[in-house]
């Protein structure tokens, strides 16, 4: 397991650079919530936002940036340094054709693509032209969180994780800038958010240039359409923008169907997910992200029983991570939705409707985390196909669940879709990576499954408790003792209980702590 400590010291960089991106983005949640509320006006902004956002994450930092990392860790490791810049070049070059190109054409279909995401808002005509208007003014950030991806792909490679990392963050900056000095000065007002959009996007390229340059790596786009590492790029990438889909997928199925519902539907799934999304991103995804180098480079050398290893390792620690967690969002939802949404146009109504769908979200996490991690393996590989495969079948899950659920529960029953969809995510790309690489550990996985679940036992007492004595009625300055109480003393009791019960994960993970120097 000699990628351990080395997956330890890249999580620590890219959980430190997206707990700031987080902690920004919820900054920027609480500023669109006091702005702008939860209605008719930010649902269409959601709609718009996250039409070129699923493409960010299908096109840029999902499956591009999985695309090319395997490819830039063969180069550096086999080819000299002017193979590795020319290709960098070539890399460059064809992207920013592609994704202008894709870019333009969703701001000339932007109407039909409004349509298509948001069928419910054919009912009113205001809403529907703004939506069309926001979606064609941030189609534009395709182009620039695109070449920020390839960016990041290229200093991962390196073993530069936290420049990389720190972009989603300057974008956090940028919305909250455009709303706080636009918003006056324009109509309709939501239009400054947008703006903020793309001056993020831009500033997400911007922090990773002082990297780039002093690796060597800041090169000028070529053209070069015959160079042989486009189709390796485009072989892998391909299989992964829909190995990937799955998550998005279930978000475009459950914006759909949620513009069916009542009012506010999507904007209080929106504002769950963004709740949910801080430990999976901090930690999940980080995690992800830590593992696919480390099994690249092993893949790269045909030693599977390396991948093996890493990946088990990979699904434990995040196991170990995602539980507490889980237990921490269900028993504080509203809570946590309180303090952090609940003022200006945001009420008590769409507090308790959020912190619903909050805890269904919540429910999933492990499945997010777990099933984006199992993913890289197969990347790493250059067998995607099998994750676009079983990601298809978790796809079909989440529809037939969000369908199912739709209508005993609203838009909470979407949110439980959405787990139901990584659950089965996670467990077939597992079974599947068994077939392929040979044991993963099984026993050992159970076994620190339950160490972890008999952890979080004292956690979801500690919860439940805190709630309990909590002064009625709800204050700002409660809910922010409830949180952190529960944010801080949850996590100590956990690290304790998991400490008697010897897990091994807390002393992997205890590396990114500070340790004293010896004198």
């Amino acid at each position: 397991m000699t990628a351990a400590p080395e997956i330890i010291r890249a999580l620590g960089s890219i959980g430190t650079a997206t707990l700031l991106s987080r902690v920004l983005g919820y900054v920027r949640d609480m500023v669109v919530a006091l702005a702008f509320g939860a209605g008719p006006v930010t649902d269409a902004f959601f709609v718009a936002f996250r039409i070129p956002n699923i493409l960010r994450r299908l096109l840029a930092e999902g499956a591009l940036a999985t695309a090319v990392i395997p490819v830039f860790s063969d180069y550096l490791a086999n080819r000299t340094r002017a193979e590795l810049a020319r290709m960098l070049a070539v890399v460059f070059g064809a992207a920013l054709v592609v994704l202008s190109a894709v870019a333009a054409l969703g701001i000339v279909t932007a109407p039909w693509i409004v349509r298509a995401i948001a069928p419910g808002f054919a009912a009113d005509a205001s809403q529907w032209q703004l939506a069309t208007l926001l979606t064609r003014l941030m189609f534009p950030y395709l182009l620039l969180v695109g070449l920020g991806a390839l960016a990041m792909g290229a200093l991962q490679a390196h073993g530069r994780f936290f420049a990389a990392a720190l972009g989603p963050a300057v974008l956090n900056i940028g919305m909250i800038v455009g709303v706080t000095l636009l918003r006056t000065r324009l109509d309709p007002p939501i239009v400054a958010l947008a703006i903020g959009v793309l001056v993020g996007g831009l500033g997400q390229i911007l922090v990773q240039v002082p990297g780039l340059r002093r690796e060597g790596l800041l090169v000028a786009p070529a053209l070069e359409p015959r160079h042989p590492v486009l189709r390796r790029v485009v072989r892998l990438l391909l299989p992964s923008v829909l190995g990937l889909a799955a998550v998005q997928v279930s978000v475009f199925v459950n914006t759909l169907l949620a513009s069916l519902l009542e009012p506010g539907s999507i904007s209080y799934l929106y504002y769950a997910d963004r709740v949910m999304e801080f430990p999976l991103g901090v930690f999940g995804i980080a995690l992800a992200s830590a593992a696919l180098p480390a099994m690249a480079r092993q893949g790269a050398t045909g030693d599977t029983r390396a991948i093996a290893d890493t990946l088990a390792f990979a699904l434990r620690l995040s196991f170990f991570i995602a539980a507490p967690a889980t237990v921490g969002l269900i028993l504080l939802r509203t809570p946590i939705t309180r303090l952090l949404f609940e003022r200006g146009q945001f009420g008590p109504a769409e507090t308790a409707a959020t912190a619903t769908a909050l805890a269904w979200y919540a429910a999933g996490l492990a499945g997010f985390s777990g099933a984006r991690i199992a993913a890289q393996a197969f990347y790493a590989l250059s067998e995607p196909g099998t994750a676009v495969r079983w990601g298809t079948v978790s796809i079909g899950a989440g529809i037939v669940a969000a369908v199912a659920l739709m209508g005993p529960l609203g838009h909470a029953g979407l949110a439980a879709a959405s787990s139901v969809g990584a659950y089965v995510n996670v467990l077939t790309l597992i079974a599947a990576a068994r077939r392929r690489l040979g044991r993963l550990g099984g026993r050992a996985m159970v076994a620190s499954a339950a160490r972890t679940l008999v952890a979080c036992v004292p956690v979801a007492v500690w919860c439940v408790a805190l709630r309990a004595v909590a002064p009625p009625p709800p204050t700002l300055r409660g809910d922010l003792g409830v949180v952190a109480l529960g944010v801080v003393v949850g996590a100590l009791i956990f690290w304790i209980a998991s400490a008697l019960l010897r897990a091994p994960e807390r002393a992997a993970l205890a590396a990114i702590l500070p340790r004293r120097r010896r004198a």
